[in-house]
């Protein structure tokens, strides 16, 4: 099949589905992974933007709260085959690992009893190894310099001497101020206009509607006590404001489910730890925690639920922003001000590494050198991180007969 006949063959909401499915079914690896999985897929082998083109498309989901490989996925959609595109391509790229760890989480409330002990630790464990390598990689990439560490050190410091819910939040706003402040930047390189399939009028809807939700949904939860819409607001927030990709949504849901006793901590570490053996985004990780619910609804309607809420904003965001991106990209100071939010987003990951991933996992010797063999084969040993944490799932259940 030729490049012309290939693009004229998947312009239909049903073939990107398939495509994004496909790519939903065996894109292991994390964000950073599926971004590579998307440009070998669409720049390369089926030819439907430039190089330069995806390029600029990966810095505007970048850009925004979110997870970035999946906001990239549902730009990709929209400009091949419009709404009903981004929709698709969404949809193929989540529903794997979302039905996954919703029949995982089904099981452990079905079957927790009977699930040895040393498996769910083991599961943890990978979690401090993953966590740990996600915030080694974000600090080398978005805190370059002294002001950045600073400021990341700073936030890891105040989100753990002031475990509120609102903390990060108010942490976000700082450092968006002190960035706007002290980050120096470089100018932009030139880059190519993004294709357009979103008027202005729809954008302005868009980010309005993000906006309402994001201000309406506390205050509705509030006023008409429901579980759903309880729900649906948590993790709307929680997908809403995410600065630096998928991991760094492990501090604000823990922050929602964990306090609130939706979700146990061993629950919620041990899911954690699974998400990272699925292919797909890792914002699934909403889907089990809405099926481990420990009050309706759980199951496979609380995991579509928080599932749908989480992805939301994600939509709402790329929609919205997409035209006015060229303003954006040339605007220094909001540039700026990312910077400052980078830096203290990862200041919130390595906070959430040691309450509650290491405080959770780690009692002994043993446990510290799992952690630290499954943190070297992720790091210098490029072992994919499913294959890392089935190894510390048998390992950790090996231990416990043993030890």
């Amino acid at each position: 099949m030729t490049p012309e006949t290939a693009r004229s063959s998947d312009q239909s909401p049903w073939a990107v589905f398939l495509i994004f499915l496909r790519l939903g079914l065996t894109s292991f690896g994390g964000p950073i992974a599926h971004l590579g999985y998307f440009r070998d897929e669409f720049v390369t082998r089926r030819q439907w933007m430039t190089e330069r083109t995806y390029a600029d498309l990966v810095a505007l989901c970048q850009f925004l709260p979110g997870p970035a490989s999946s906001q990239v996925g549902i730009a990709l959609g929209l400009s091949r085959a419009g709404y009903r595109g981004a929709f698709a391509a969404w949809l193929g790229f989540t529903l794997p690992s979302a039905i996954a760890l919703i029949l995982f989480a089904n099981g452990l409330v079905a079957y927790g009893e009977s699930v040895p002990a040393g498996l769910l630790a083991g599961l943890k464990i990978a979690a401090v190894a993953v966590v740990a390598q996600a915030v080694w990689g974000m600090a080398r990439n978005l805190c370059p310099d002294a002001t950045r560490v600073t400021m990341m050190v700073t936030s890891a410091c105040v989100a753990l001497l002031a475990a509120y819910v609102w903390t990060q939040m108010v942490i976000i706003v700082i450092a968006a101020l002190l960035g706007l402040w002290l980050a120096k930047l470089p100018p932009q390189a030139p880059h190519d206009v993004l294709p357009m399939t979103v008027s202005r009028r729809a954008g302005v809807v868009m980010l309005g509607l993000f906006f309402v939700l994001l201000f309406a949904l506390p205050a509705l939860a509030s006023a008409m006590p429901s579980q759903m819409l309880a729900l649906f607001d948590a993790f709307y927030r929680a997908g809403a404001l995410v600065f630096g990709g998928g991991h760094v949504v492990l501090p604000l849901l823990q922050a929602e489910v964990v306090p609130a006793g939706w979700v146990d901590e061993n629950m919620f570490l041990a899911g954690y730890g699974a998400a990272q053996a699925v292919p797909g985004p890792l914002f699934t990780f909403a889907a089990f925690l809405g099926a481990a619910m420990t009050q309706a609804p759980a199951g496979w309607a609380g995991g579509l639920i928080c599932l749908v809420a989480i992805f939301v904003p994600s939509f709402l965001l790329v929609m919205g922003a997409l035209p006015f991106w060229e303003q954006l990209r040339r605007n220094l100071r909001m540039q700026a001000a990312l910077a400052g939010v980078n830096a203290a987003v990862v200041g919130l990951l390595l906070a959430a590494l040691y309450q509650p991933v290491w405080t959770s996992a780690i009692h002994a010797p043993k446990d510290i050198a799992l952690a630290l063999v499954a943190w070297v084969a992720l790091m210098f040993w490029k072992l994919p991180p499913w294959l890392v944490v089935m190894g510390c799932g048998a390992v950790g259940g090996l231990t416990h007969v043993v030890f």
